[in-house]
């Protein structure tokens, strides 16, 4: 699970140019009218808690991450919400003490990418014990029937774009063993880094992430009727 530290005082710049529209993931998660606790996994700055949180007043929502420096800005941002609290938690060891209708995680530890007809799962944890670990941790967290939405995200490439006048977001993807090398920027007008990261991820095919979240308690729930889902869905047997 991937530290992000050093981006973590530009963090809420990207994300909100554009990088991710969290209105839309947002209307995904309020169709599940029945929950009443959700688990954020990789919650971040807290973007997305701070919205649900804003539609839902009724959850009670718990948000994890590994980033310190990344939960004190949620822990700011989300001071207002009685409801909602945040936790340093690594996933593979992840011991909250409770139980959830749902965990999610858009851009987190886990997500797909669509390639061709099929999906490819991207995991921030780069071994393979480890995964399992993480995902057996989840499935111990949810009560039965429970459910785990995982985000689906555009494939990785290469581009550069403005995200504040005389600021320049670039990432750069070079192919590794089993995944991808993923660099980050975010420079100044005269081209000069203010942040820079580089992050290893693992690729799973979509048969083996299939199979992995097999063994680990979660049953694949294909889509029906959404023609652009954000999240692949998942419950617990």
């Amino acid at each position: 699970m991937c530290d992000y530290t050093g981006m973590s005082s530009h963090y809420d710049l990207i994300m909100t140019s554009g990088y991710y529209d969290y209105d839309s993931i947002v209307d995904h998660l309020v169709r599940f009218e029945e929950v009443g606790e959700v688990l954020e996994i990789g919650a971040g700055t807290g973007l997305v808690i701070e919205r649900l949180a804003k539609r839902r007043p009724d959850l009670d929502i718990t948000g994890v991450d590994l980033t310190s420096a990344m939960l004190q800005i949620a822990k700011k941002r989300l001071a207002a919400f009685p409801k909602v609290t945040t936790y340093l938690q690594n996933v593979v060891t992840l011991d909250l003490q409770s139980t959830f209708d749902l965990a999610f995680s858009y851009g987190g530890v886990w997500y797909f990418v669509p390639e061709n007809d099929h999906f490819s799962m991207i995991s921030h944890i780069r071994d393979e014990q480890a995964n399992a670990e993480g995902l057996e941790r989840i499935s111990a967290h949810l009560k039965p029937g429970g459910r785990l939405l995982l985000g689906i995200q555009a494939p990785h490439h290469d581009y550069s774009r403005p995200v504040r006048e005389k600021m320049e977001y670039s990432q750069r993807i070079t192919p590794i063993t089993d995944g991808f090398r993923k660099y980050y920027c975010l420079s100044d007008g005269d081209g000069q880094p203010l942040m820079e990261q580089t992050t290893d991820y693992r690729i799973y095919s979509f048969d083996a992430a299939i199979e992995l979240l097999d063994k680990c308690g979660f049953e694949y729930r294909p889509s029906s009727g959404d023609d652009a889902p954000l999240f692949l869905e998942f419950g617990k047997r």
